[in-house]
């Protein structure tokens, strides 16, 4: 059976050191770099770099973490906007006929 190490701290499932520190940390603070597309250079062990150029999908579209919490994935987002789609039309006829 191994030893726990003194190093850490043992509360539950963390882990984590107690001198880590991420209270003035800013959370999605490189969100609106990465949407522009970014390198990723790997360095292998033979002396080899890899450049891998990433750009976000075509199409692809973010949602605000307030609003994210609503939804646990894709199918929910798409299932709750095909709801305000006959909506959304609706509004625009009547706008029309005002007019």
């Amino acid at each position: 059976m191994k030893k726990a190490r003194a190093d850490k701290v043992q509360t539950g499932e963390n882990d984590m050191r107690a001198e880590y520190d991420f209270s003035s940390g800013a959370r999605g603070k490189h969100c609106r770099a990465l949407q522009n597309g970014y390198t990723i250079t790997v360095h292998n062990a033979d002396g080899t770099t890899t450049v891998k150029d990433v750009m976000p999908k075509e199409n692809a579209i973010l949602l605000e973490p307030d609003v994210q919490a609503h939804f646990p994935d894709s199918e929910s987002v798409n299932e709750a906007l095909r709801c305000l789609i006959p909506l959304l039309s609706r509004k625009n006829r009547t706008g029309a006929k005002r007019r």
